[in-house]
């Protein structure tokens, strides 16, 4: 197929019905992530995958089941490795690999196999950050600052990151939580919610990407009463996104705010550096 054959959003169906087999696909990741039941997470990928078979070869949606299988397929991958935080050198290259794969086999069948371009990394907008969006990013860091210290040393979550004191274990924390950063919204924005805006609302399709975002957070160690802060965080990605059309804006906002999760959590454990209002 040529390249210009190919299509950004070539034109699909897609009835409400629809939205069950893409619950249960992304849902699949409460199992796979939140609650760790593999064996159950399969079941219902599979079953949301027999479901969008159904509704295709009943004439309701078409491509349904091709979109939601590389939903499926990046979440099994994923869920071959705990993505718990673990800083050693070998866990490293491992996770950084399976996350590479999770990214890279949906895109490549997507682009090679399918013939398609909806999984697509549009890294500038073609026009420079407005105020608002520098603003925004003023908002988020100052955010950041406020509540993540009150959420990781109040409830405790910091012990879900190892203790780091020595120069080296500062640095592999500091790449490992900026590497996810960037990881999740290729994934969750870039090919969740992109093979899932194609079928439903970007209300629908941002809704759906925050549960497999969330469920993956909380595997990585936001847990406890942080859903209350993912979910937020996932939506406005999404929207974030969609409005701005921008890889590297919602990633330079990711990256912002994991810079203060990384000096929240050395804070937690050290009291370095004590720029926050709450003692450690």
């Amino acid at each position: 197929m040529s390249t210009a054959a190919l299509t950004a959003h070539p034109a699909v169906r897609t009835h409400p019905i629809g939205l069950v087999p893409a619950v249960l696909v992304c849902g699949a990741a409460v199992l796979l992530f939140g609650v760790m039941l593999p064996l159950a997470g399969y079941a219902l990928l599979v079953a949301g995958l027999v479901a969008a078979w159904l509704t295709d070869r009943s004439g309701r949606t078409s491509r349904l089941l091709p979109d939601l299988s590389l939903i499926a397929l990046g979440q099994a991958i994923i869920s071959t490795i705990s993505v718990a935080a673990d800083i050693g050198y070998g866990n490293m290259l491992l996770m950084g690999t399976v996350l590479s794969l999770a990214v890279a086999v949906p895109y490549v069948i997507s682009r090679f196999v399918f013939g398609e371009r909806v999984i697509r990394f549009p890294w500038r907008a073609g026009h420079r950050w407005t105020r608002v969006q520098w603003g925004y990013l003023l908002l988020v860091a100052f955010t950041g600052w406020l509540i993540l210290p009150f959420y990781f040393i109040t409830s405790g979550v910091y012990t879900n990151w190892p203790t780091v004191t020595e120069p080296d274990e500062i640095a592999r924390l500091f790449v490992g939580v900026n590497a996810v950063g960037i990881w999740d919204e290729l994934f969750f924005v870039c090919t969740v919610f992109a093979l899932l805006r194609r079928h439903f609302p970007v209300w629908q399709a941002n809704l759906l990407q925050s549960i497999v975002f969330v469920s993956f957070l909380w595997e990585l160690g936001y847990q406890s009463w942080g859903p209350l802060l993912t979910v937020p965080f996932a939506l406005l990605q999404g929207y974030t996104f969609t409005l701005t059309k921008s890889l590297a804006y919602v990633i330079t906002v990711h990256l912002l705010f994991d810079l203060v999760v990384f000096l929240v959590i050395v804070y937690a454990h050290t009291g370095v550096p004590p720029i926050f209002l709450l003692a450690p």
